[in-house]
């Protein structure tokens, strides 16, 4: 059985490369930037290429299958690497998510906890959403007996610019089900995932 990952509103926009150019070009001059030069000539361009990329995620379905052996602990990916950009600056946000449920009638092909992850992360974000609407979906969609999710990430807006507190990171949890009210399950899902208990 496979359960078809739905586009939400915010994919199905429509990109147009050409005028998201001419806006990075206006961008650039208005800050100063000769995109004249031979090296600048193309960079609106790209930069028009790469926000496009950053923001569309790529179509998947999400693969279940039955829970023939009645398996009934946790199941974790971990470090599965998450890049998005701040909804707040448009810098990028980089680090790793730690993705687990513990099954009830199907089990999720493994894949599937990293594409999860990289369709919410295809967008302008705060990490507390994106933590948030990952484990929110895996559990509307598995019906599990819990689901975890911890990210992990530098946030560039906080160490390029502003404060500049290069090497800081933030961490951002949310715990459903038996991973929030049993405190046995929480703790070990939170040792598993690396995060002090």
């Amino acid at each position: 059985m496979s359960i078809e990952l739905l586009a939400d509103r915010d994919t199905e926009v429509g990109v147009d490369l050409a005028a998201a150019a001419e806006a990075a070009d206006q961008f650039l001059r208005a800050l100063g930037v000769d995109t004249d030069t031979e090296s600048m000539r193309r960079t609106p361009h790209r930069m028009a290429h790469a926000y496009a990329e950053l923001f569309t995620p790529r179509p998947f379905d999400l693969t279940t299958f039955p829970n023939d052996e009645g398996y009934d602990e946790l199941v974790l990916a971990r470090r599965i690497p998450v890049r998005s950009v701040c909804e707040h600056h448009l810098l990028p946000f980089v680090g790793t998510a730690h993705v687990g449920y513990l099954p009830g009638a199907r089990i999720l092909g493994l894949s599937k906890l990293a594409r999860v992850v990289e369709h919410f992360a295809c967008r302008p974000q705060v990490q507390e959403r994106l933590t948030k609407q990952i484990a929110d979906w895996l559990h509307d969609q598995l019906d599990p007996k819990g689901v975890g999710v911890v990210i992990e990430a530098e946030h560039t807006c906080m160490t390029l610019r502003g404060v500049r507190a290069t090497g800081s990171s933030t961490i951002t949890s949310t715990l459903l089900g038996s991973l929030r009210h049993d405190p046995r399950s929480r703790g070990e899902f939170l040792a598993l995932a690396g995060v002090a208990n």
